[in-house]
C-alpha cells in the first residue's frame, strides 16, 4: 500500500527559517511541498521518510533565499493491483460506490465488480446483494475490504482564468483513482465475514 520513492529536488529555504536547524528547514519545506500531492505515475505522496543527500547552500543574489539541491524519499500511498485493503463505503449511486481511506477517498466500486445479484436499492440508497434469498446490505460508513483492480491517472493541467468558468467542477477530474472489486470471498463489509 506504501511505497518508498526518491525524488531530487532543489529546495528554497527563505531568510525567515533561519533561526532553525538547516536539517529541520529543510524537512519542513520539502513536507509542505509534496505531502498530500500527487506525482503523476508515482502516487500520493504522504510525508518526508528520510534526506539521503544535501548540497552547500547558495545563496541568492538579492532575494537572500538559500538554494539547497537535497536527495530524499518519500513516503507514498501507491497500492499495487491485487491488493486487499479496509476501508469505509462513502457513498452509493446507481454507478456503484465510493469508498475512502482515512486519507484518499477517490476510490470507485462500479456495480459490474460487486458480487452477481448485487442491486441499488433506491428507497435505503444503498447496493444489496441478494445471495439465494438473503439480502447483505452495503450500508453507508461500513468497514469494507475491496480488491485493487486498476488506477487511474488524469494530468492536472492549469486552466487559463477566461476559461475557468466554462470548465465546471464536475468536468475535473481527480489526479489519481483507483478502481476496487468485491466479488470473492472475504470481501464486502467485513460484518458478513
Amino acid at each position: 500500500m506504501f511505497i518508498l520513492t526518491t525524488i531530487s529536488d532543489l529546495v528554497q529555504i527563505s531568510p525567515e527559517e533561519f533561526q532553525k536547524p538547516s536539517v529541520e528547514a529543510i524537512e519542513d519545506n520539502i513536507n509542505a511541498k509534496y505531502a498530500n500531492k500527487v506525482i503523476q505515475k508515482i502516487g500520493l505522496c504522504i510525508c518526508l521518510y528520510d534526506i539521503l543527500k544535501a548540497s552547500d547552500g547558495l545563496i541568492g543574489h538579492g532575494t537572500g533565499i538559500v538554494n539547497v539541491n537535497v536527495e530524499f524519499r518519500l513516503v507514498v500511498f501507491r497500492p499495487f493491483k491485487g491488493e486487499i485493503i479496509l476501508g469505509r463505503i462513502s457513498s452509493a449511486s446507481d454507478y456503484g460506490m465510493k469508498v475512502r481511506l482515512d486519507f484518499f477517498d477517490d476510490i470507485n466500486v462500479p456495480p459490474n465488480l460487486m458480487f452477481p445479484g448485487s442491486f441499488f436499492n433506491v428507497q435505503e440508497q444503498c447496493w444489496v446483494w441478494n445471495n439465494e434469498g438473503q439480502e447483505y446490505f452495503y450500508d453507508k460508513y461500513e468497514w469494507v475490504r475491496f480488491r485493487v483492480e486498476q488506477e487511474y491517472w488524469h494530468d492536472q493541467s492549469p486552466v487559463a482564468p477566461s476559461e475557468r468558468d466554462s470548465t465546471s467542477a464536475l468536468e475535473r477530474k481527480s489526479p489519481y483513482s483507483i478502481t476496487a472489486s468485491m466479488m470473492q470471498a472475504g470481501l464486502g463489509p467485513t460484518e458478513w465475514w
